[in-house]
């Protein structure tokens, strides 16, 4: 049976050091200024600035060697304490276009595994790849969820690629091949050392 096309971002699934994950994130913000649309499950990074009570500011990551995350995207809200947008409680989205800052939940745990689809183009990963690094692909958001993958292009070793591959998620619907789901782990992260890879 042929893998599903259901891309939705990275997805946390467990902890590298076997802890059970209990949901604890941390909040950030998104200046008004900034550009990007965001979508939960999206990969992001350090904006370099802060709003006025010192609240750490994030952009939407950059696909690519050489580009470090700082965690996944899991809720937004336009207060610090209030995820949710009380002029759209039905939103899951962050606009390109701002009227104000927002603010977000990120898992930015150094030891998270995340779940992600991998791109339906080029030359699908294999077993081979098990243990390799590997970088994410941007994508837009389906107006719900996050719409970046894994990119299947260039598999290596090298401690600035932006992903390990921890190997396919188990289940009867997934297999080696075109939009097969992986699990991956942060290795360009910004919280710690990235590793080179098998």
């Amino acid at each position: 049976m042929a893998n599903v096309n259901k891309p939705q971002g990275l997805l946390p699934i467990g902890h590298l050091l076997g802890v059970n994950w209990t949901g604890q994130m941390n909040v950030y913000y998104i200046a008004s200024t900034d550009g990007n649309a965001f979508a939960i499950g999206d990969p992001v990074a350090s904006s370099g600035s802060a709003d006025s009570n010192g609240v750490p500011g994030i952009t939407l990551a950059t696909a690519g060697t050489g580009n470090p995350l700082r965690g996944v995207v899991l809720g937004f809200g336009r207060y610090e304490t209030l995820m949710a947008n009380p002029a759209n409680l039905d939103t899951t989205i962050v606009p390109a276009t701002k009227t104000n800052d927002y603010y977000a939940v990120v898992m930015d745990d150094p030891f998270a595994i995340f779940e992600v689809q991998e791109i339906g183009t080029g030359t699908p990963l294999t077993v081979a790849d098990v243990g390799l690094n590997a970088n994410l692909s941007s994508g837009t958001n389906n107006g719900y969820v996050s719409g970046w993958l894994l990119n299947n292009s260039g598999a290596a070793t090298g401690a600035t690629i932006q992903v390990r591959l921890l190997g396919l998620s188990r289940r009867s619907d997934n297999a080696f091949g075109q939009y097969a789901k992986w699990r991956v782990l942060i290795n360009a992260h910004e919280l710690k050392v990235g590793s080179a890879g098998i």
